[in-house]
């Protein structure tokens, strides 16, 4: 799935959110904010929810938080870049900088863990890192993102 199918212009920014629970909550906002039918507080949750299973934060400042949702029947993606990093309980327990969230129809749930592993990939790449990072315009960061 190309990423640009998913991941809207609107839905991607920098950032200063300063916690985990604030970009979180940003993410929500976000998405509520593009998607009328959802409530900032359902996207909220189902983030959440994940969370406390484990953290989604995978290292290298980089997290892909992610959640399921009954009323969405199609995946959508949110990309923020954080000015300052943010604690995030990511597995090497470095701050976060870079997220990809996820989120997508309860029914679906297996269909789209290819898409968070090639995000996963992408967001490996070393030139592509230092691009994002360097990037202060969420223009900017959608076109890197979705190159």
């Amino acid at each position: 799935m190309e990423l640009c199918t998913i991941l809207q212009p609107e839905c991607t920014t920098c950032a200063t959110p300063g916690s985990k629970k604030k970009v979180l909550e940003l993410i929500s906002n976000l998405v509520a904010a593009q998607y009328p039918t959802l409530s900032s507080q359902e996207v909220f949750e189902s983030l959440l929810a994940r969370e406390k299973m484990g953290s989604t934060g995978i290292g290298n400042g980089i997290a892909i938080p992610h959640g399921r949702l009954t009323t969405i029947d199609h995946p959508i993606a949110i990309f923020v870049k954080c000015e300052e990093a943010i604690a995030f309980d990511a597995i090497d327990k470095q701050p976060v900088d870079i997220l990809f969230a996820l989120l997508v129809p309860a029914d679906q749930c297996q269909q789209h863990l290819g898409t968070l592993s090639s995000m996963a990939k992408k967001l490996s790449d070393k030139q592509i890192l230092k691009q994002l990072r360097k990037t202060h315009d969420s223009t900017e960061l959608y076109q890197v993102i979705t190159a």
